[in-house]
């Protein structure tokens, strides 16, 4: 969809979790079928002050960020990014370091290291399919690339 402008419904950001762990490449990132609802969230830091010459108007500095993904879904048994996502759970240390990748519909992307924290692997009323929720919280800097350009 490069070069797509305009509003757009959220099925169309796709997410791919690395096979490999730490050590996945491109062709290891796959989707993580059966998702519903997610949220990007970005903590700023930001370091203020006030000096002599601003008057006492205060000053600030980003001086650090986070971020993290927050995923809910299905529980899909079978499904390469599913059941590597559920394994996670039963894991702790670097076994649950891996790498992901967020594809916006403009053709944008953020690729990024994380930790994949699992909230809920089976869980529910009787009558429910069993869910999938896990947060990928970011683990060091993203790679962002814009949309490619428009002619």
């Amino acid at each position: 969809m490069a070069g797509f402008t305009g509003v757009f419904p959220v099925y169309n950001i796709k997410f791919k979790i690395g096979l490999k762990g730490l050590s996945s490449t491109d062709v290891d990132l796959v989707n993580i079928a059966d998702m519903e609802t997610f949220g990007i969230k970005i903590d700023g830091k930001a370091e203020t002050w006030t000096s002599f010459d601003t008057a006492g108007w205060e000053r600030s500095l980003m001086t650090s960020k986070a971020f993290s993904v927050d995923l809910k879904g299905k529980r899909n048994v079978g499904d390469p990014g599913n059941d590597y996502v559920a394994a996670t759970a039963w894991k702790d240390g670097l076994d649950c370091s891996g790498k992901a990748q967020i594809l916006f519909p403009d053709g944008a992307k953020v690729d990024f290291n994380c930790v994949i924290d699992v909230k809920n692997v089976a869980g529910g009323d009787a009558k429910n399919v069993a869910p999938l929720e896990f947060e990928l919280k970011g683990d060091g800097k993203p790679q962002y690339t814009p949309a490619p350009k428009t002619v």
